[in-house]
């Protein structure tokens, strides 16, 4: 789930201001939320909505570093963008399968390219994004059974060619990709060597905040996730872990994480609460809490200069699984 989509008129007022991380939060937050009060599943206004939130990152997101490679190709139907970082890379080496957030209905991989550029560039791995596809038009299960093909592939040594190791595959994803990226690691938790869970939306049966702060006063979150029941959950359980990842009773044996969680975030208790049930089965959980960061900041690295360092950060976690790789601590974001 992002909480920075605008339709038309809205986005055009705020493109030419130059704006600090407090005054884009301020100055937003209002016209956000009823923003999404308006929302529809009509598929002209999807795309409107998906066009403003590609022109919003451009303006507020970074490009991210070069890469040596960057191609898209399909597998098995599913469109995925490619990038193979510069660097001292093996023939065949750990590659990183990344879901793009965007509540299931929204975004893709050109809207997170800037992340994923970081993210390859300072783990010094391959990353497949998986253009999965989107609800309204496409209800769930469509997004995670699109992701899960990408990663049977990777699996299945299929990737051999292009330098994807079957033996070395972290599953990463942020908001709505984090909920993909946690439930697929539950399920080939014996195969998968760590996870990146960047504010995970982590179940989709309460929509409100058990704990509401000052940052759920214009229930941006509140209208998003309804949204999202109605139009990806449709008439699937909701309490099925392929839903609601939170709701996994057996952790046991689970690939190490790498957990964000924000402090201006409606996910954010329950980002934290699945990084401590993780501990709480005996797993290997680093946890990053961003206090003064909104969910999804990671698109506006220049608005919010954590977001460039932050992949980075999480690169070096993804390292440290892989001894092989080049430990050396990279500066540049």
């Amino acid at each position: 789930m992002i909480l920075f989509h605008l339709t038309p008129p809205t986005f055009d007022d705020y493109l030419g201001q130059v704006m600090t991380p407090k005054t884009l939060i301020d100055s937003l937050s209002e016209a956000i939320s009823e923003q999404f009060s308006k929302l529809t599943p009509d598929e002209v206004f999807l795309d409107k909505f998906q066009d403003n939130f590609r022109r919003m990152t451009r303006r507020f997101d970074s490009p991210g570093p070069e890469v040596r490679v960057s191609e898209t190709f399909e597998i098995d139907g599913v469109e995925v963008k490619f990038f193979v970082p510069f660097g001292p890379l093996p023939v065949v080496g750990p590659t990183i399968i990344y879901a793009h957030g965007g509540g299931f209905v929204a975004c893709d991989t050109e809207t997170h390219e800037g992340i994923i550029r970081r993210l390859a560039n300072a783990s010094f791995c391959r990353v497949i994004s998986v253009e999965y596809r989107l609800a309204p038009k496409h209800p769930f299960p469509a997004a995670p059974d699109d992701v899960e093909t990408v990663l049977k592939w990777a699996l299945a040594g299929r990737g051999e060619s292009r330098g994807v190791d079957a033996n070395k595959i972290v599953v990463a994803g942020d908001s709505a990709g984090g909920n993909m990226a946690a439930w697929l690691a539950q399920e080939y938790r014996d195969k998968i060597k760590a996870q990146i869970l960047f504010y995970p939306l982590m179940q989709l049966v309460d929509v409100k905040p058990a704990n509401p702060g000052p940052q759920d006063w214009l229930q941006i979150g509140t209208v998003a996730l309804k949204y999202i029941q109605d139009h990806y959950v449709v008439d699937a359980d909701a309490q099925s872990t392929k839903v609601s990842p939170l709701f996994e009773k057996n952790l046991e044996g689970m690939p190490p994480a790498y957990v964000l969680t924000c402090g201006l975030d409606p996910l954010r208790d329950e980002g934290k609460l699945y990084a401590e049930n993780l501990k709480a089965a005996g797993n290997t959980v680093v946890q990053l809490y961003e206090k003064t960061m909104p969910h999804g900041f990671l698109n506006f690295a220049k608005a919010f200069p954590r977001a460039n360092n932050i992949p980075i950060e999480a690169a070096e976690f993804v390292r440290s699984q892989f001894p092989s790789l080049p430990q050396v601590k990279k500066a540049r974001p």
